[in-house]
């Protein structure tokens, strides 16, 4: 009998197994796939943004939902633990823009293979192609697993942490949602997270390609605004880049659709800023037409769709604009308008919005309130944050702190 079956061979199961079997259990992990770690294999373009090194007490902020349902987690394992980890491991690590921690390799294999090793230190046992069908329970207590050939597994304890909806390619198909429903838990609705945006405006599809490197993107949230500033691609569908990924999770739940969303194209001038350097734009272009004198400040693609969201005529010459006119141009390129009418499939999100009810889970030690033995960590929890480590972090130490919980 083992004192812990993991399900889910992710970054918060693999780290979970490790921990329990770090302290003298026999845990056996169980994954589906025929790999471990095969949604981390592709994380950050398969280059694994693993943590952030900023302070831990302000990873809060950049955690969406349920942030302080983590405050435990964090404190039992952060981010400099994660680091040292890796490093002990074998695994180099380097800090790039945003505070982001990669491998220094860039693979995010080493990662997986570095788990790997953990696990075989810690004397976890693994099986491969191996789902589970059911969680079993006597008298609201773990009794043990029913795979889906039949085979049933004894068990002291489960940690569940079959990731969310995203990427089913990699198996993660909510299993787990399941699996915990079917023993009384409540889900909270999943929904795509960290996701491009779809617009039907077709002036926006007609700018496929064109990519801005460091905009303002602003969205009303019920009653509060939500900001992000970052990179915005502008694509056949929509929009994407880290900007408006990250915003798309404020607008997860909250937004109903079809909305504005305004961007600021040149965040770093004010607006009277703005009209000064059209100006002298103007000024150094005279003979020019009106939409050939913007001196570089954007891409030539976006002046007609600029001058039409403005009202004013491309093809009026320089010597005939106003300051009426260059006023209006700078406004609407601090407020750029697109109406936005709903998420990619979650499928394309890079991570879930939802899942299990964080108010259903003890947060010292990530056990179920419902059945004893059951423990959750990762995606398959209500808990998500922005892009920059942080989810892989959210995963890493609720993993953790799970497996460090485990008492037979």
């Amino acid at each position: 009998m083992y004192d812990l079956i993991v399900i889910g061979g992710g970054p918060a199961g693999m780290m979970g197994a490790a921990t329990a079997g770090a302290r003298g259990k026999k845990v056996l992990l169980l994954e589906k796939n025929d790999i471990l770690g095969k949604k981390l294999r592709i994380t950050g373009n398969g280059r694994c943004n693993l943590t952030n090194s900023s302070p831990i007490d302000d990873f809060s902020q950049s955690i969406v939902n349920n942030g302080k349902f983590m405050y435990s987690a964090f404190a039992a394992f952060d981010n400099v633990g994660l680091i040292n980890l890796m490093q002990s491991l074998g695994v180099s690590m380097k800090v790039e823009k945003g505070n982001r921690v990669f491998p220094a390799s860039d693979r995010s294999a080493d990662v997986v293979d570095a788990l790997g090793r953990r696990l075989r230190q810690n004397n976890v046992e693994i099986r491969l192609n191996a789902a589970v069908k059911e969680i079993m329970v006597s008298d609201s207590r773990v009794g043990g697993v029913v795979l889906e050939d039949g085979v049933n597994i004894k068990c002291g304890r489960v940690l569940l942490a079959t990731g969310g909806m995203s990427y089913r390619q990699t198996g993660s198909t909510g299993d787990g949602y399941r699996m915990a429903k079917m023993h009384g838990h409540s889900i909270i609705e999943p929904r795509p997270a960290l996701a491009p945006l779809l617009t039907g405006e077709r002036r926006f599809k007609d700018l496929q390609g064109v990519t801005l490197e460091n905009v303002q993107v602003r969205a009303a949230v019920g009653s509060r605004q939500a900001e992000q500033q970052g990179e915005l691609l502008f694509t056949h569908f929509g929009l994407s880049g880290p900007a408006i990924i990250n915003i798309s999770s404020y607008l997860s739940r909250k937004a109903t659709f079809p909305l504005e969303i305004k961007i600021d194209l040149l965040p770093h001038f004010s607006t009277e800023q703005l009209a000064e350097r059209l100006y002298q734009c103007l000024a150094q272009n005279k003979g020019k037409y009106f939409k050939n004198a913007l001196g570089g400040l954007l891409p030539q693609k976006m002046i007609l769709l600029l001058f039409e969201k403005a009202g004013l005529n491309p093809q009026k010459q320089v010597d005939q604009a106003g300051r009426k006119d260059v006023d209006q141009l700078a406004r609407t390129i601090k407020s750029l308008t697109v109406i936005v009418s709903g998420f990619r499939p979650i499928n394309e999100a890079i991570i879930t919005s939802g899942g299990i009810n964080t108010k259903e889970i003890n947060p010292s030690t990530l056990e179920s309130k419902k059945i004893k033995g059951l423990y959750f960590a990762g995606e398959i929890m209500d808990v998500d944050a922005l892009t920059g480590g942080y989810n892989l972090q959210i995963a890493f130490s609720s993993g953790y702190l799970s497996g460090a919980s485990v008492v037979v």
